[in-house]
């Protein structure tokens, strides 16, 4: 299956992005393997006629965003995010209606129909820098994760208004577990995801995108971490660290929808050239502007 993959790779000239929370024989075919951010730039850079996209269905329509004139594969239609349709853009134009001075900041993880209603968007890993080079007199609304905004206020300083949304499966994570891992691994250092509760951040030593992570456990001299984020990034972790220690979180922290792409998903896409991301002019154009805006600054 995978010297197929990598057969129709060439014919059709495909670059393959994968997330890090993908399955780990996912990981291992891809061209590259990355963040929200560095997916999104890897997009924007590439100009491959098609691109293949395993990860969540925000992050297919981003890369289309960024590449229109490539065509672009979502291998699984299924693998879609929960929190990307916690904001609808319906919500977002009734929100500014009611408060048109208000500058509405989304996370990448919404989805393109919603990019169209907002000011700028941001990833976890650029989250907090962002959001510090906006105007410091500007009333901010930030969306769709409360846990996001709320880790970026506190640490910042800043009155930022926040959306009922969150990450299912970052959500799971409790202050027991991390207190418990401590206590079975007193000397490893606890990273997390910003995505994660405000009370399990402040027991965390460090909380980072998964992009900030692989660098941080890379260049650290610390030999045990303990990852509390999708376990999916503890395959890279350990092939790119193979004298280090990565313990994770029990019970084990899954997106079952990054996972639900697989080798046969991709070598179907790949011999149909289906299922295509397809969004219609005025989304591309509308959604691209607070996509281009995030990248200008960082």
């Amino acid at each position: 299956m995978v010297n197929e993959i990598l057969e129709l790779k060439t014919r059709y000239n495909a670059l393959i992005l994968a997330h890090n929370y993908t399955r780990p024989e996912i990981q291992d075919i891809a061209d590259f393997v990355g963040d929200s951010l560095e997916l999104s730039r890897k997009a924007a850079e590439c100009h491959a006629p098609v691109i293949v996209f395993c990860g969540v269905r925000f992050m297919a329509e981003t890369a289309k965003l960024l590449s229109p004139d490539s065509i672009v594969l979502h291998p699984n239609p299924k693998a879609g995010c929960p929190m990307a349709e916690m904001a609808s853009p319906e919500e977002i134009r009734a929100y500014r209606a009611e408060h048109p001075d208000t500058m509405v900041v989304a996370y990448v993880n919404t989805t393109a129909a919603t990019k169209t209603e907002v000011d700028i968007c941001c990833t976890s890993g650029n989250a907090e820098n962002l959001v510090a080079s906006l105007p410091s007199d500007r009333r901010l609304l930030f969306l769709p994760d409360a846990n996001l905004g709320a880790n970026i206020a506190a640490k910042l300083g800043r009155k930022i208004e926040l959306w009922p949304g969150c990450c299912p499966t970052h959500n799971k994570i409790l202050p027991e577990h991390i207190t418990e891992a401590r206590q079975r691994h007193p000397d490893a250092i606890v990273l997390v995801h910003p995505e994660c509760l405000p009370a399990v951040v402040a027991l965390a030593d460090h909380a980072l995108s998964t992009g900030g992570m692989l660098r941080f456990v890379h260049e650290s001299p610390q030999k045990e971490f303990i990852i509390g984020t999708e376990g999916g990034i503890l395959h890279r972790m350990r092939k790119e660290n193979p004298d280090k220690v990565f313990y994770p979180l029990e019970p084990a922290v899954l997106c079952p929808n990054m996972k639900r792409i697989t080798l046969e998903d991709v070598l179907n896409s790949l011999r149909d050239m289906s299922p295509t991301v397809e969004l219609t002019e005025e989304v591309l154009r509308r959604a691209r502007d607070p996509i281009d805006k995030m990248l200008e600054v960082h």
